[in-house]
């Protein structure tokens, strides 16, 4: 069994599971539930992390892996890679600085940031699955 295979449909997954914990994190701290924000945002960090030692590991023992697609959605897909990119990277220490706050009981800090965290990690968790997708089913790599 070669594990590599497998490794970019379960980031996909991670990155979904993580988008649906953080929408229902947002839900429920909108509505005065702590408790159940606490769980979710817990998840998501859980699930992202998952995702960091997968991706890692995938990319160590493959490299990257070349856009099929020719044409003008070569532009549209470089252009969602590189936000997906750059937003990646500004989140980690969103995320870091984002739980650090309410860690140490920053709690006004702590929902300030996070207006800003959530929104950026969010569309990073939703262009990984869209560029997942056009990598490895709508333009699927030549072998």
């Amino acid at each position: 069994m070669d594990i590599i295979t497998y490794l970019p449909p379960l980031q996909a997954i991670l990155n979904s599971i993580a988008t649906i914990f953080m929408t229902l994190g947002y839900y429920f701290i909108r509505n005065k539930n702590e408790a159940v924000h606490r769980f979710c945002m817990i998840g998501t960090l859980f699930v992202s992390c998952l995702f960091m030692i997968s991706y890692t590991y995938y990319h160590l023992m493959v490299g990257n892996i070349p856009f099929a697609g020719q044409g003008v959605i070569r532009p549209v897909y470089f252009t969602l890679l590189a936000t997906h990119i750059l937003l990646a990277a500004l989140t980690l220490p969103l995320v870091i600085t984002t739980v650090t706050y309410i860690l140490i009981g920053k709690r006004e800090k702590h929902r300030k940031l996070a207006k800003w965290t959530l929104p950026i990690w969010l569309y990073v968790s939703i262009t990984g699955v869209i560029i997942y997708l056009m990598a490895f089913h709508i333009y699927q790599p030549v072998k």
